[in-house]
């Protein structure tokens, strides 16, 4: 299940820093906990978008403009998205960085069925590797063109598709198609105009800051229909709980977007 939640905001002008995500994750932990139900205290699957809205670049971060921004949430579990939005819509307002947003209102995003070819758009970025405490490790650089990519990400996901409880270990064992394959042009386009498709980002897990490098561009994924289906609703890679990882189903507009969105290092 996919909402889109929508806040007024408050102080237009108001800025976060260009990787906020670590933010939103500090929110969203503190109203799963604010809500006092403990059964969700480590609940993790889950996933969200960065903040959109009407943006200006400066060296502070993203500056909003829009009267409105909104956040792209997703959850297999209707129940904890339905206690998450109790828990928000009871706060008068959240503050994320420097912007004073006011909970307004919320939609389902329309159902999506996907196939076993399809053409997705980061709108978070993907984590490939695990970060680990003083690790450089979780920073490497590994090219989407490589095998290697694909085969991370291919263990990532059915390790999680497991661990949710809700895939037989026979059903798992017949996913063994998995291919993801990057959009050569947009790498090309961005590289040559020396932007950035990757980027180091903070993390906090514990109270303990992390680092980790994530990706942005559009690919198409090549899977089995439940495959597609589970990135999809819960996003790809690792920390999808943390608001990496989170896709779109691609269109030209939206990659173009994107493109546009690859400013700033």
């Amino acid at each position: 299940m996919r909402i889109r939640i929508v806040f007024s905001l408050k102080n237009r002008g108001a800025y976060v820093p260009f990787h906020h995500q670590f933010l939103l994750a500090q929110a969203v932990k503190g109203l799963v906990m604010l809500g006092g139900k403990s059964e969700y205290f480590n609940f993790n699957q889950y996933n969200f978008s960065g903040l959109k809205g009407q943006i200006k670049i400066s060296r502070k971060g993203l500056h909003f403009y829009s009267s409105r921004v909104t956040l792209v949430f997703s959850s297999p579990s209707k129940e904890f998205i339905d206690y998450l939005l109790a828990t928000l819509f009871g706060q008068k307002e959240l503050q994320i960085g420097n912007l004073q947003l006011v909970p307004e209102s919320h939609e389902n995003e329309a159902t999506t069925t996907v196939g076993e070819a399809v053409k997705f758009l980061c709108i978070s970025p993907i984590v490939l590797l695990q970060a680990s405490f003083n690790d450089e490790l979780g920073k490497r650089f590994i090219s989407p063109e490589v095998d290697e990519f694909s085969d991370l990400l291919y263990d990532n996901t059915i390790a999680r598709m497991e661990a949710s409880g809700k895939f037989q270990s026979d059903n798992l064992n017949n996913f063994y198609k998995f291919q993801l394959v990057a959009d050569h042009d947009y790498l090309t386009k961005i590289q040559a105009t020396h932007k950035k498709f990757a980027r180091i980002y903070p993390l906090y897990d514990s109270d303990v800051k992390y680092e980790v490098r994530g990706y942005t561009f559009p690919f198409t994924l090549y899977a089995p229909q439940p495959v597609q289906q589970f990135v999809y609703e819960n996003g790809l890679g690792h920390f999808s709980h943390k608001g990496f990882g989170m896709l779109d189903i691609a269109n030209p507009s939206s990659v173009a977007k994107e493109e546009s969105m690859e400013m700033y290092a």
